[in-house]
């Protein structure tokens, strides 16, 4: 028994020093937060949450958000262009589509350079425009490269 609390405890101590290693190399994935919209606000619901006037591409997504979940949309409403349609699909989830590609920059690593570009998605502003490989974003997406 006591050999086996031995063994236990180093294994979880291997354990630990490899989550702490992978941990710092970790990078954030593409689970960044994304505004869709501007949707009018139709109800107020208590003292935090807001119901929204959805489109019907979004049908699938509950129309009450806590007020944390909202952007407050800055200048004249009436020059904010159309949201295209947004379709949900099962997950309550949508595609995001590459429209142009704005910047290019390589980086250098100590032996090799990467080529990433500065990507506007759909129904997005240019502020919240992405860095991506480009390598990868010519698998994916070839007809942005045209």
């Amino acid at each position: 028994m006591e050999k086996v609390k031995i063994i236990k405890e180093r294994l979880k101590t291997a354990q630990s020093h490899q989550k702490s290693y992978s941990d710092v190399r970790r990078t954030e994935g593409k689970l960044r937060l994304r505004y869709v919209g501007p949707y009018r606000i139709i109800q107020r619901k208590g003292e935090v949450a807001h119901k929204l006037g959805l489109s019907p591409g979004m049908s699938l997504v509950h129309p009450v958000f806590h007020v944390s979940m909202l952007k407050k949309v800055v200048g004249d409403p009436s020059a904010i262009a159309p949201v295209e349609t947004i379709e949900v699909n099962e997950e309550l989830s949508y595609e995001e589509i590459p429209v142009a590609i704005i910047h290019r920059q390589l980086r250098k690593l100590r032996n090799k350079e990467i080529a990433y570009i500065k990507v506007l998605w759909r129904n997005q502003q240019v502020e919240e425009a992405t860095w991506e490989a480009e390598e990868e974003m010519k698998k994916k997406y070839p007809y942005l490269f045209v």
